[in-house]
């Protein structure tokens, strides 16, 4: 990507999230460029749904299942190609953009027409930026948790940044053209985590299946698509051979003059072989539930609400921790290591019988009851212990793989987060640069692979650490 400057000479725009913006820059109110639409509709139209990554396209372009689906279509509008469409209630979360497609759409959309002045996609991507930067949210009435009510008076009183017609177009292009350069960047990132995923499990599966003697006789290990196992190994339930405590129900408030606040971790704190304590919220607790629930290194966490038996040991805490009841808290026996059980859940959880075994009506749960049923193939002590030393070396080269790519996919996307802020509001001049792009979807649109597979060639065009760049957009599903 070609190195980016500021334009010769600037102005303060009087628009607190906006700041300074070219010389040659306007500023109007978005009510003098957008038209708001209130089309009948036709017989004709399907749903079109605006979702949080910008995307606004018919139902089925992206999926039809997972949605709310109202009894009758009372309001809805007429959608069509070009219009720029704002989420009232899900602005704040950037679901903004132009429809590729002539539909029909809720009316808690606000479907605006772009006038002679304004182009859509450029105002698509500067309303996400407002987005990002929260002043969309800042705007909000308070009608409930993380919303907003941005309907179009409001979006229509607001001043934006009016480029030029001709330069809108060129930033749209510049950003299009830089985004679908980063989306296959991460896709193929994407792609390699996957594979080292799959390389990962299988030398887990064959370790905690076959163990480390390639000669040892088998038998069936009785543990549903496990397979056979050495025939010297147990197969007991998980209560045989650990102790199993579920987490507190939440506490909001002090039961007794005794009871203290403690940090406590839930399901979302816990990725397969990995624990983050970074944001773990408090409860009330007495000082016997700080004993029934706390938790200590060497302890293995299981969830049992969300991915029903995702596990991870604790290598590392501070003092001071809780489980709540999304989790269990697994502790080893005489003749078992939790670090070993931690490569059999995920063995198990590879064969897909967690999922099978949760009830799945409301909410998967992978209760107690379940949880102590489990059969688990058990190898002698010393021999977990050979196990657990193998796979911790032979998977290490593959985790340090993961992380780095994972790394990648953070700094480019908070590269391309960057890279919109600055160039919708006028801190880097895309003008140029613009014009040599090559044609959409013509043989050279892929751009240089090799630059773009090294993220530090990216990194050159970033003033600032790009860890300073704010958090990348998010790219969740809006449910309408």
């Amino acid at each position: 990507m070609p190195t980016l400057h500021p334009y010769p000479a600037y102005q303060p725009s009087g628009v607190p999230w906006l700041g300074d913006v070219p010389a040659h820059w306007g500023i109007e109110r978005a009510k003098w460029l957008f038209q708001k639409m209130d089309r009948p509709v036709r017989e004709m139209d399907e749903v079109i749904t605006c979702f949080r990554d910008g995307t606004v396209t018919l139902r089925k372009n992206r999926r039809e299942l997972g949605f709310t689906e109202s009894l009758k279509e009372i309001g809805y509008q007429g959608i069509r190609h070009g219009d720029l469409v704002i989420h009232a209630m899900d602005a704040f979360a950037g679901a903004i953009g132009v429809s590729d497609s002539d539909g029909k759409g809720t009316p808690v959309y606000s479907v605006c027409k772009p006038g002679p002045r304004s182009n859509a996609y450029y105002y698509a991507y500067t309303l996400r930026e407002m987005s990002r930067n929260l002043w969309i949210q800042a705007l909000a009435k308070g009608i409930r948790e993380r919303s907003s009510d941005f309907r179009y008076t409001d979006f229509g009183s607001q001043f934006v940044p009016l480029p030029p017609m001709a330069e809108q177009a060129a930033i749209v292009r510049y950003l299009d053209y830089a985004d679908r350069r980063i989306r296959r960047y991460l896709a193929a990132k994407q792609k390699l985590i996957a594979l080292l995923e799959e390389e990962k499990q299988a030398v887990i599966n064959q370790a905690v299946t076959r163990g480390l003697d390639p000669h040892v006789r088998l038998k069936p290990s009785g543990v549903p698509g496990l397979g056979d196992v050495p025939a010297h190994w147990e197969a007991p339930t998980v209560s045989k051979c650990y102790q199993i405590q579920l987490g507190k129900m939440l506490q909001n408030g002090p039961a007794s003059s005794r009871d203290v606040e403690v940090s406590y971790l839930k399901a979302q704190h816990i990725q397969w072989f990995s624990v983050n304590t970074t944001d773990a919220p408090k409860m009330w607790a007495s000082p016997e539930e700080l004993e029934t629930y706390g938790i200590r290194v060497g302890d293995l966490l299981v969830c049992e609400g969300g991915e029903g038996g995702r596990s991870a040991l604790v290598r590392q805490l501070e003092s001071g921790y809780i489980i709540q009841n999304a989790l269990h808290r697994v502790r080893a026996g005489k003749r078992s290591r939790n670090d070993y059980l931690e490569y059999v859940m995920k063995a198990i959880a590879a064969t897909g019988w967690f999922d099978a075994v949760n009830s799945k009506a409301t909410i998967a749960h992978f209760t107690k009851e379940k949880f102590s049923a489990t059969k688990i193939p058990l190898p002698p002590l010393s021999e977990q212990a050979a196990i657990v030393e193998y796979l911790d070396q032979a998977t290490a080269a593959t985790d340090a793989a993961i992380a780095r790519a994972r790394r990648q996919i953070e700094l480019l996307q908070e590269y391309r987060t960057r890279l919109i802020a600055d160039v919708v509001t006028g801190q880097r001049d895309v003008r140029a640069a613009a014009a040599r792009l090559p044609e959409a979807g013509g043989p050279e649109d892929c751009g240089d692979a090799e630059a773009i597979d090294k993220p530090g060639r990216i990194r050159d065009n970033i003033d600032n650490d790009p860890e300073a760049a704010g958090p990348p957009a998010r790219e969740n599903e809006v449910i309408v």
